[in-house]
């Protein structure tokens, strides 16, 4: 086994992988799984890998399920990584691709953090988990739970898209409907939890489901042929794809699977609630929670993330940005990239699309470089978003 402890991304402090952990007992901020990374890179050559299955499982050595254990599997990850000739073309940038994570079960990326937490959740004999969601977490919640057996509850404000609702009960999820912000909903799970006997599997309050993102960097760099591309353009809500990235470039750069080179990280959020755009240009390093959050990106809809100094200092770190983008250019670029590139974009995916072209014509992105963005769900999971461009748009005779 080659998981060996967590460590708190903030102080530092160790705690043990062999009890039921959620945040740090010293400061209360998220906790990383850490590995013995000089075992594995004896155990596993990169190039083994390529023979293995095609789901995020495939770098299990890199993953904190016990070796011996099932995982909780509907096939996730290994989703495609497309390039977008037309669009990139459109807007003088010839090297961009698109990470499709609209593949994975369930519809979005939430389904790699949902595997691995659950199948964690299993491994410790939970049988009850609790989170809030703006939508898609909670419907892979709803889907992993069933998978293992577990009870899933799940809170979503109540005009989460009804694809997300619907979804969720047909698993078999308990759900309720809050009115209020996914920041409200956190409150109810954090108020019940313990007297209902419900595990909280909220965004980074438990080390898990940040290991099942994390393989976004382990695919992007395999997929590339272990390279890492010179900027990334991620749509941030609670940011546990970018953080997970940023801790899988460095996990493989220690294995000798990459350089030190490091692509340019873009946190993306909606000008609605823009909490990471506004630390980052005030240059602090937490977050102040942003008020009466407002977008049609529901997964952008997150006022205050609890990793929010681990977001900015990968930005940082990798002399990336924080962009917001307006409502307007969300629903534009939906329009332009889905019809370039025969993807039915996720608001949040095309929040990333209005950035790239916003970050082109400013000239912060030049055409010589590679650029990756993330479609982090389909945009069929999004109908009420899109009635009046779709009402727009249609011809009648």
């Amino acid at each position: 086994m080659f998981f060996t402890e967590l460590a708190c991304g903030l102080c530092g402090k160790l705690h043990s992988k062999r009890t039921l952990q959620t945040l740090c007992q010293g400061c209360g901020r998220p906790l990383l799984a850490q590995y013995d990374l000089l075992a594995v890179s004896a155990a596993l050559k990169k190039e083994k890998i390529l023979s293995r299955e095609a789901s995020l499982w495939r770098y299990r050595e890199v993953l904190p399920l016990s070796l011996d254990l099932e995982p909780i599997t509907l096939g996730e990850g290994w989703t495609p990584l497309l390039p977008a000739h037309r669009f990139g073309k459109s807007i003088g940038l010839p090297h961009v691709w698109i990470k499709d994570e609209s593949q994975n079960p369930t519809g979005s990326f939430k389904a790699r953090g949902m595997a691995i937490a659950v199948s964690m959740a299993k491994q410790f004999g939970l049988k009850a988990l609790a989170a809030p969601s703006a939508g898609n977490a909670a419907g892979a919640l709803s889907a992993y739970a069933a998978r293992a057996g577990i009870q899933a509850h799940v809170f979503m404000p109540k005009d989460t898209p009804k694809a997300n609702i619907v979804e969720c009960v047909a698993m078999g999820g308990q759900v309720t409907l809050v009115d209020g912000s996914i920041t409200d909903c956190g409150k109810e799970v954090t108020k019940r939890k313990e007297n209902e006997g419900w595990f909280d599997i909220s965004t980074l309050k438990e080390p898990y489901r940040l290991e099942g993102k994390k393989t976004l960097g382990y695919e992007l760099a395999e997929q590339l042929h272990w390279n890492l591309p010179d900027v990334i353009l991620y749509p941030t809500g609670g940011g546990t794809g970018l953080i997970g990235m940023w801790k899988a470039f460095g996990e493989m750069e220690r294995m000798g699977w990459i350089s030190s080179k490091r692509p340019r990280m873009v946190s993306v959020q909606a000008a609605g609630c823009c909490p990471i755009v506004k630390a980052f240009e005030a240059n602090q390093r937490f977050a102040q929670e942003y008020p009466n959050p407002s977008t049609n990106a529901s997964g952008l809809r997150v006022p205050k993330a609890i990793g929010d100094f681990l977001i900015l200092d990968a930005i940082r770190a990798s002399r990336g940005m924080a962009v917001s983008i307006s409502e307007e250019e969300i629903t534009r670029a939906i329009d332009e990239v889905s019809a370039h590139e025969g993807l039915f974009f996720c608001p949040e995916g095309a929040a990333c699309c209005a950035a790239l072209k916003k970050l082109q014509i400013s000239g912060r992105i030049s055409s010589e470089e590679t650029v990756v963005i993330f479609n982090t769900a389909g945009g069929v999971k999004y109908m009420e978003a899109f009635e009046g461009f779709a009402l727009k748009n249609l011809k009648r005779e």
